[in-house]
């Protein structure tokens, strides 16, 4: 391990852990923030949870973190549920819209649409 600055010829490896955490001052910048006990890889996983509940698909949650398998992208997909009431939203939306051509509902006593189909593609 290198105790030297850089200027005075030390070679230095970014991408080790531990010359990161020195190089960006983290336990400082943790400090700072209020967030003892964050590490690096908290933020990976707050970055792929957000992008997951955004409505991030597997494909795009496993190019995010750079996973050839769907085995990690699920965690994720599998921890939102803000997604999935998104999506029903929606699908509830274009149900309305199509059942009632844009129209206020009725209410008459209906409870759900009839004669609605929704072709699959």
């Amino acid at each position: 391990m290198c105790a030297l600055p850089r200027e005075e010829g030390c070679v230095h490896r970014p991408g080790r852990r531990g010359n990161f955490r020195r190089g960006a001052r983290w336990a400082l910048a943790v400090e700072t923030i209020g967030a003892p006990g964050l590490h690096f890889h908290d933020l990976r996983h707050t970055g792929n949870m957000l992008a997951a509940q955004s409505g991030a698909g597997l494909r795009d949650l496993m190019e995010r973190m750079g996973h050839d398998s769907v085995r990690a992208a699920m965690i994720y997909q599998h921890a939102t549920t803000a997604a999935g009431k998104t999506i029903a939203a929606a699908i509830d939306e274009q149900i309305k819209a199509t059942r009632n051509d844009g129209q206020e509902d009725d209410d008459d006593g209906d409870d759900g649409p009839t004669g609605v189909l929704v072709p699959v593609a």
